[in-house]
């Protein structure tokens, strides 16, 4: 009887018959369905590119903000500003001199002897100048008051037609302007003694600067580095400052070529047209390159006005035919050439910054803007490139 009830459980041991309503041995759990996503809103939907706009636009906002505060900010210190700037295009053109002096001398007296050397040979050009017009005084005087001359009977012949009773209204115009607003320019003269004070304290500021950035701005670099950023950050930042310094140094050596080289064709042409001033002119096309795009040919502008007053109209529209052979000369051979270490940028984004700067900060903002913008564009390079 056992053995009958064994066999009818069967070889499980199980205590019911395994029929046509009984469970399983083994269960199947079907997957849960997924859950429905919520909607996308409908703006997402059709418009995707106002998405993708507008997180742009709140960063460009943000860079903006920022880029004027810091403008701000250097603008309340400016002669402390301007005196730093200067003091790094100083070490970035006379550095490779100090350096290749300290291969036979110390550090010390290749510094000094680099910037002694350097300062005589300023003075000695500033005083090239006044000497030049100095001497050429007397005679300028006769050739301006013959220009004038020139130049009113060039405006009553066509197409002005100015009559001589007109010029002569504009003459009477132009001195009670000067009556009138004697105080006004009195007071811009002695404000601008104060100018001059504040020049030659941001250039005693700027040469004290300078020998310190000459003589050990490795080491400079390297304390600001280690006291003032993370452990995490250093490398990082280290090669972004380098590629930096490498981008200013690049860019001033180079424009300080172009200048060079504008300076030395344009006082060539000068001297060949025997216009009056031209060694002032020619050092003034040298500073005037310095703030790119426009400084060059304001500079020959006033070359060319000086030539129709001392020479005549031939002669002055050969000095403005020399403004087209420079502008092209530069923009297409100097440039591309001479500033290809540098980090080369496009001519509207040169002209966007040259303009920015000079709304911000006048004239010294327009010299600025250019090396400025070169440098933060090196600066997001080397952060985003992989360190080796």
């Amino acid at each position: 009887m056992g053995d009958a009830r064994r066999r009818a459980t069967g070889p499980g041991g199980g205590g019911r018959r395994a029929g046509l309503g009984s469970r399983p041995a083994y269960s199947v759990r079907l997957a849960a369905s997924p859950r429905p996503e919520p909607p996308e809103p409908v703006a997402e939907r059709t418009v995707p590119w106002l998405r993708v706009a507008a997180a742009y636009a709140w960063r460009l906002v943000l860079v903006g903000i920022v880029v004027y505060g810091v403008f701000v900010v250097l603008g309340s210190f400016q002669l402390i500003a301007v005196a730093l700037f200067l003091a790094l295009v100083v070490t970035s053109v006379l550095r490779p001199l100090a350096d290749q002096l300290n291969r036979f001398l110390p550090r010390p007296p290749a510094v000094a002897a680099t910037l002694v050397g350097s300062l005589l040979a300023f003075f000695t050009l500033l005083a090239l100048v006044g000497n030049a017009v100095a001497g050429e005084s007397p005679r300028l005087a006769g050739e301006f008051r013959g220009g004038v001359h020139r130049i009113e009977e060039w405006l009553q012949r066509p197409p002005f037609r100015l009559s001589p009773g007109r010029l002569s209204a504009l003459e009477h115009q132009f001195t009670d302007y000067l009556a009138a607003h004697r105080s006004n320019l009195l007071s811009s003269a002695v404000s601008g003694l104060g100018r001059v004070v504040e020049l030659a304290t941001g250039g005693a500021l700027a040469l004290f600067a300078s020998v310190f950035f000459i003589h050990s701005g490795e080491r400079l670099w390297a304390w600001a580095r280690d006291e003032l950023l993370p452990a995490g950050a250093r490398t990082a930042w280290d090669r972004a400052g380098r590629a930096a310094w490498r981008t200013f140094a690049g860019y001033t050596r180079g424009i300080i070529i172009v200048a060079a080289t504008n300076a030395v064709l344009v006082g060539v042409a000068l001297l060949l047209l025997r216009v009056p001033l031209a060694l002032p002119l020619t050092l003034l096309e040298f500073f005037a390159t310095f703030v790119p795009l426009v400084g060059s040919p304001v500079a020959l502008a006033v070359a060319t006005v000086v030539a129709l007053a001392g020479r005549g109209p031939l002669t002055a529209l050969a000095v403005l035919a020399l403004i087209v052979v420079i502008g092209q000369l530069e923009g297409h051979v100097l440039h591309p050439v001479v500033m290809s270490w540098a980090v080369r940028l496009h001519p509207l984004v040169v002209a966007v910054s040259v303009i920015a700067g000079s709304i911000v900060a006048g004239v010294i903002g327009a010299i600025v803007a250019v090396p400025l913008v070169s440098v933060v564009w090196a600066v997001l390079r080397a952060l985003r490139a992989v360190p080796p």
